[in-house]
């Protein structure tokens, strides 16, 4: 997983097979279906309570990020990553121009401040947002 902030590459961890693989419409009304799936996903792997609702929180505010560059009648795809002592969810959707994501946004802020890591990826036609969380791990941010 690349670095906090990253916003170009793809991580070579997770470059394979996704365990969990959804699809869904491009439309905030789906975002309650990733963040069901997600806590679902984290008490399989015996994530604490915090520590699921901080990635349920952090899954909520990588839609909402990458919604509003959707394309029409796209659809939203999101990636689980189970390993040992970690999650990884990959939220991305394809848009027809590069997106410049703001770092300082209170959105990238949050986001970033509730997983262990996270990163952007504007290439291949997609914009991809991918958040780690490692139970038990101090936050980055705090």
């Amino acid at each position: 997983m690349t670095s906090i902030g990253s916003t170009t590459g793809t991580s070579s961890e997770h470059a394979g097979r996704a365990d969990v693989e959804l699809r869904v419409p491009a439309d905030s009304a789906y975002a309650s279906v990733l963040r069901t799936t997600t806590a679902g996903l984290a008490a399989r792997l015996d994530f604490p309570i915090d520590d699921i609702e901080d990635l349920r929180i952090a899954v909520s505010e990588a839609s909402a990020m990458v919604l509003p560059t959707a394309g029409v009648d796209s659809d939203l795809t999101c990636q689980f990553f189970m390993r040992p002592g970690s999650l990884t969810v990959s939220i991305g959707v394809p848009v027809d121009s590069p997106v410049d994501l703001k770092h300082d946004s209170f959105a990238w802020q949050v986001l970033t401040t509730l997983a262990t890591e996270a990163s952007a990826d504007t290439s291949s036609g997609r914009f991809t947002i991918s958040v780690t969380m490692k139970p038990g791990e101090p936050e980055s941010g705090r």
